[in-house]
């Protein structure tokens, strides 16, 4: 089956609701049960693109495309996963933090749309440390405080990686950065960033008096996350359609997923990569 992957960057924060409250976050994202990264379920990608469609194209070839309840479309998506993580970092702007089990899940999904054959990337590096090691762009030893953990470089980046990850970016300025901004942690380090490190925002609602009525707390995803999805394609009409979406014919490259879109969360910049 033919198909392509679609990069996912975040310009705005992102809020793909999970549905329930966990702990003191009334409204947290959806995270992956075993892992706990935060995702965007392939039903919100879905739906946020045929809406999208509905708007833009008056031609009969939505449900063709999409599907009907009682019959499939033409047109395959995965789940948004998640890749890089924007970490505030004290001595940089930021860091785009991602981490060895990431990279190997996304060389993965890469063999269900190339030939490619995944690359031996060497994270031995990433041993056991205190503090614990990091690999990025710098100089052996820097201490480099992300949130309020200390890390050590233990070198540079292997071959490859950046990469391997740049055709995500549809942005040409971010990709440019991407050589000295990427990192690499343990896999347990970075899943302790997806759980306590994503920004959360108190929102509340006044009386006439100013007098708190409800004060609640929301979880969102940061500007600049990358995600990327899988577009399957069942015959080539579904190729020509996402083309004509995003990339031709006058559409625009953006995509929004998730809550608050009036308040204009949600946005994302797609980027086609071509096996």
């Amino acid at each position: 089956m033919q198909g392509t992957i679609l990069g996912l960057l975040a310009e705005t924060h992102i809020h793909p609701g999970a549905g329930q409250s966990e702990g003191v976050v009334d409204l947290p994202v959806a995270h992956e049960k075993t892992t706990d990264y935060p995702f965007v379920p392939g039903s919100g990608v879905k739906g946020a693109m045929r809406d999208l469609a509905e708007r833009r194209f008056n031609d009969g070839t939505v449900e063709r495309i999409y599907g009907r309840p009682d019959g499939a479309g033409e047109l395959l998506l995965s789940d948004a996963k998640l890749l890089l993580l924007p970490v505030r970092c004290l001595s940089r702007c930021y860091l785009w933090l991602t981490c060895p089990y990431l990279i190997e899940r996304f060389q993965r999904d890469r063999l269900r749309v190339t030939n490619d054959e995944p690359q031996q990337l060497d994270f031995s590096a990433l041993s056991d440390g205190d503090p614990p090691p990091i690999l990025c762009a710098g100089t052996d030893g820097e201490k480099l405080f992300l949130e309020e953990r200390l890390f050590a470089r233990k070198g540079k980046l292997p071959d490859g990686v950046a990469k391997l990850i740049a055709p995500l970016f549809g942005n040409s300025p971010a990709k440019q950065r991407l050589v000295e901004q990427l990192a690499v942690v343990r896999d347990a380090d970075f899943a302790w960033f997806t759980r306590y490190a994503l920004p959360v925002h108190a929102h509340n609602v006044l009386d006439e008096n100013k007098t708190s009525k409800n004060l609640w707390y929301e979880e969102t995803v940061a500007p600049d996350t990358l995600f990327y999805t899988l577009a399957l394609f069942r015959n080539g009409n579904a190729a020509q359609h996402l083309d004509a979406l995003f990339f031709e014919n006058g559409g625009r490259p953006y995509l929004q997923l998730g809550g608050n879109e009036t308040t204009g969360q949600g946005w994302l910049h797609v980027a086609k990569v071509t096996p």
